[in-house]
Order: structure tokens, then sequence, then C-alpha cells
């Protein structure tokens, strides 16, 4: 079936696109690609990675003014759930480079003329959706194992954040729910990277919708389970490293991963 490719223009790209057998070294070479499109356009890579640390630093600054300590580590590690969203414009900058097109500090904002657009915020709704249910998730564990620690006639909420610190790493109720908060979370990382592994790419780069790209990645990440563990280990561990400064190391580490991610695309589907 003829389809429409965004930088080939009408062909015969097939409406269900092949996946195709990742090697070690793919995942070397993606990475490599990503820090190359980096050094290409730092400065404004660097703007766009400081979209991601922000927003987390005034999340986490809500959560604190709003007295839900419990929520805090859940949203700092959830927001990797909606990386992928806040990548486009680096997926773009990579697409066009990759094409031989100029790229400036203005290129990512081209996205917002993709034609796949919508569907792109639509698979964005979904990730946002699948945040929210990691956030219900992570309270109800809190209220399942510490809150009753601190509960009153107004509420479960901890009065401080040292007295909830102590109560998460020396009470049994707090080490319960370290280990069912990151066997939780670790489910919602592993559906969030098979569902999104090379959906947004996919839906910038070619005329498909949302269940064709989720289709796509999901496949993708079942014919490579070991390499595409091995790739949501790296995404994790460099954005736990990237978080651990304030958050700011990830103005370098979400602009080299997002390129990446393109690249990783471009190896995973013909």
């Amino acid at each position: 079936m003829a389809g429409f490719h965004v930088i080939a223009g009408a062909g015969t790209a097939p409406a269900h696109p092949v996946v195709r057998k990742l090697e070690l070294s793919d995942i070397r070479d993606a990475l490599a690609e990503g820090f190359d499109d980096f050094l290409a356009m730092p400065s404004h890579l660097a703007f766009l990675g400081l979209i991601y640390p922000i927003f987390g630093v005034c999340l986490a600054g809500l959560t604190f003014s709003s007295n839900a300590l419990p929520l805090l580590y859940p949203l700092v590690s959830g927001f990797a759930l909606v990386g992928p969203v806040a990548a486009i414009g680096l997926y773009e900058i990579s697409r066009r480079r990759e094409a031989g097109e100029h790229v400036n500090w203005m290129t990512s904002f081209k996205v917002f003329r993709s034609p796949g657009l919508p569907q792109v915020l639509w698979l964005g709704f979904l990730m946002l959706a699948l945040f929210g249910l990691w956030m219900a998730a992570a309270y109800g564990i809190y209220y399942a194992t510490l809150a009753p620690m601190f509960m009153t006639a107004v509420g479960a909420e901890p009065p401080s954040l040292t007295a909830f610190l102590n109560a998460v790493f020396t009470t049994p109720q707090g080490w319960a729910m370290i280990v069912v908060g990151l066997a939780v979370g670790f489910l919602f990382a592993a559906v969030a990277m098979a569902v999104s592994a090379v959906s947004f790419p996919l839906l910038l780069d070619r005329d498909a919708d949302v269940s064709t790209a989720v289709k796509t990645s999901l496949k993708a990440v079942a014919a490579n389970p070991r390499t595409m563990a091995l790739w949501g280990l790296i995404v994790a561990g460099a954005l736990v490293l990237g978080s651990i400064p304030a958050l700011f190391g990830l103005i370098f580490i979400v602009p080299i991963l997002g390129h990446a991610t393109w690249h990783l695309y471009r190896r995973l589907v013909e």
C-alpha cells in the first residue's frame, strides 16, 4: 500500500512498518549520533533541554507548597513518562539534519507544522494519562503503607520533610512503600518505554495513526527484548544521573537521549 513519507514524500512506505533486529552496536552508534547532533548545536539544544528540568523544578515546588511530600519522588521519577513528548522538537532537528537540511534554533518549532502533529498530540495525551495513573498509584501505595503513621483529623500528610524522610528510611512501613513503589514504578516505566520507544519519531516521520505507531513500537520491543531492555536501562540510568544535581544535568542528558532515540528508531524501523 502506498504511503506518505515526510522526508521522501509520496512513495511505497508500508502502512504497517517492518521492524528490524538490533545489535548492541546499534545502541552504541545511536548514542554516538545523538551526541553528534547535540555537538552540532549545543546551545540551542541546551535551551530545549531546559524545558525538562525547569518544568520538573516547578512541579517539585508545587508539591512542597501543597504539603504533598509523599508525591515528590513519584513526581520526579514519573516525569520521565512524558519525556518523549518534550523531545519531539529534538526528533525534528535530527530528522531534518539527517535529510541534509539546514538547521537552526527555529528548526525544532517546525514540528508544529508537521502533518503528524495531531497524532503526536493524541499520543502525548495518552502518555499524560499514564503519568496520572502512576501518580494515583503512588499515592495509593503511600496511603496503604506509610500514611497511617501520620493520620490526623485533617488528613495523612507528614508534618515536615525531615519527619517524612525519617519514617521512609527507618520504619518497616517506609521500606514497604519503597519496595512496592519501585516494583509498580518499574511496571509503569516498562509500559511507557514499550509504547513510546519508536512511536513518536514514527508519527513525525510517516503518515501513520497512533494505533499503528504504538503497535510498531510494541512490535519493535518484542522483536528486540534484550537490546531494548538495555536501552531502557541506559535511559533510566542517564536520567537518574542527570537528576542528581537539582535536575540541571538533564539540560545535556535529555537532548542527547532525544537525538539518540531518533537514530535508534531509524535502525529499528525499515
